[in-house]
Order: structure tokens, then C-alpha cells, then sequence
């Protein structure tokens, strides 16, 4: 077994199915050693996990949540891709957005849902650099929607 999956078992966490582009683009792409994933959604088995503004009808706990739901996403494309997930060398950078309500200022607590799951589960190589911005709407309602770069072997 290798280290990641002994480490998803360990904290009892299934990855999703890499969830389907929903348009004219790829899921992920892979150029050199670094893998770009394009932005993953709160979408599981076709099913919207996290829906709302945070600030509104949902708060940053909520928001949090939403956000480690994006970082298994992001982890099913990238193991769809690699076969592995011990081919990441390391989490290079998340964009994270938040569908919050117009002023919101804590988006950075939000996406620490994924920041603090990536490093739980990749340890040193979860560390990452971040922007986390509010947006006033994102796909389907989705609470979170975050995008990243992945270095890998």
C-alpha cells in the first residue's frame, strides 16, 4: 500500500470518483512535472454536497467543510491522472473561492478546510502557497470551488 493511501485509511477518508468536466475543458493537465487541475466544486457522485453563501444561510465551519470536499476532488483527478498519489512531490499552490456574501472577509478561514486536510493527509508535501478570494456566486451554487498545481514525480 503506499504511503498516501496508508494515510487516507489511517484517517478513515474514501476519495470520491474524480467527478467529469462539466464543459469545454480538461480536468486536469499535466505539463512537465507540474499537474494543473482545473477548479473543483463541492460534486460528489454527481450529487452537490455544499450549496450557499457563507455569511448568509451558512457559516465558516460549513464553508470548511466544503472545502476538504474540493481538496478530494482535486486528489481524485490527480490519482485518476498519475495512478498514484504518491506521485505528488508536492501541493505548489490552491485558488480558492468562496461564494460568500458581498463584504466577506474570511475566506482565508475557509479554505483552510482544504490547506489543513492537504497537509494532514500528503504532510510536508501538502504545504502549499494559497489565495483564497469571496466571490458572489460559483457554479451551481457551490459554496467552494478551489484549483491547483501539483508538482509530481
Amino acid at each position: 500500500m503506499s504511503q498516501t493511501n496508508a494515510r487516507l485509511a489511517e484517517l478513515g477518508i474514501t476519495l470520491p470518483a474524480a467527478p467529469a468536466p462539466a464543459g469545454n475543458y480538461v480536468a486536469c493537465m499535466q505539463v512537465g512535472n507540474l499537474l494543473y487541475l482545473s477548479g473543483a466544486i463541492c460534486l460528489v457522485n454527481g450529487e452537490m454536497t455544499h450549496t450557499g453563501k457563507i455569511g448568509e444561510s451558512r457559516d465558516i465551519a460549513y464553508g470548511q467543510a466544503a472545502a476538504r470536499v474540493c481538496a478530494l476532488n482535486l486528489l481524485a483527478v490527480a490519482k485518476g491522472q498519475l495512478g498514484d498519489l504518491d506521485q505528488i512531490s508536492r501541493v505548489v499552490q490552491l485558488n480558492g473561492f468562496v461564494n460568500g456574501v458581498p463584504g466577506f472577509a474570511d475566506s482565508p478561514a475557509v479554505i483552510n478546510g482544504a490547506s489543513d486536510l492537504l497537509v494532514d493527509i500528503l504532510g510536508d508535501r501538502g504545504r502549499h502557497t494559497r489565495a483564497a478570494v469571496a466571490v458572489t456566486g460559483l457554479p451551481k451554487d457551490t459554496t467552494v470551488e478551489i484549483q491547483a498545481i501539483f508538482e509530481v514525480y
